[in-house]
């Protein structure tokens, strides 16, 4: 078994392999994983007139799902929230209990920050990408932030993963058009989507309006085929509650919202 040890990020859902994550870094404690992230990332000297907030290194750390706990820090009476880590004495760990891990679900996902860009107040607007799945093993609460053992998960298609993507597909065609027409709003056509199994089992992880422990279950699939089979379920299953709705709020239920933190 091989580990390595990065930084941790919390938050209240959960990321893919391949999905893009915006996030508006302002408590204290990621204020900090974000300066280390871009000092080891230094400045290409051939490019003197590059953008720093841009790197092709790999700036990595691990997102996970809260399963208790809060995504940011509680504040103290008549505080802003970015002084709440700072003179509350609020720690990396702050909200998530004695044992950080037991806070955390089990599978996280390594993402990788193309884009750190500092504001002139000290947060962070930060845009990653999902790249492998880890299993976490410990967490580290010692430094400024926290940081946590993991081993990378292998990605295996399973069985009989190809007809299940292409089953999905169709499924998840039909799921988008009654969410379509519950929010009574157009469908935008014309987009081409993967056909690779895992690519499709993340996409739809993904795109679907489901809850974090459902989200979560998808991602520690042991294979792409237990994913899919699992998400034709779902969809199904989505798709037969919807047909009945005469309409739903007109919200964009597909989108996910810029993290907090």
């Amino acid at each position: 078994m091989t580990t390595v040890r990065l930084p941790l990020f919390p938050l209240n859902s959960v990321l893919f392999p391949g999905l893009v994550l915006p996030l508006n870094v302002f408590e204290e404690r990621y204020r900090a994983l974000m300066r280390d992230l871009l000092k080891a990332s230094p400045d290409d000297p051939t490019d003197p007139d590059g953008d720093p907030s841009v790197s092709d290194e790999p700036r990595q750390f691990v997102v996970v799902a809260i399963r208790d706990g809060h995504e940011v820090a509680p504040s103290a009476s008549g505080m802003p929230d970015d002084a709440t880590t700072k003179e509350a004495g609020a720690g990396p760990a702050a909200g998530f209990g004695d044992d950080p891990l037991k806070s955390f679900h089990g599978t996280g996902c390594i993402a990788d920050a193309a884009t750190i860009r500092e504001r002139a107040d000290g947060s962070f607007e930060v845009l990653a990408t999902g790249t492998r799945r880890v299993r976490l093993h410990s967490v580290d609460a010692s430094g400024p932030y926290l940081t946590a053992e993991v081993e990378e998960l292998p990605e295996e298609d399973g069985d009989e993963a190809g007809a299940l993507a292409e089953g999905v597909l169709r499924a998840f065609r039909t799921y988008q058009k009654r969410l379509a027409g519950a929010r009574e709003r157009t469908l935008a056509t014309g987009a081409e989507l993967p056909d690779e199994p895992s690519v499709v089992s993340y996409l739809v992880a993904a795109a679907a309006v489901l809850d974090v422990p459902t989200r979560q279950r998808l991602l520690q699939a042991p294979d792409a085929a237990s994913r899919l089979r699992d998400e034709l379920t779902l969809l199904r299953a989505e798709t037969a509650i919807i047909r009945h709705l005469p309409s739903l709020p007109a919200v964009d239920l597909t989108r996910q919202a810029t993290s907090r933190n």
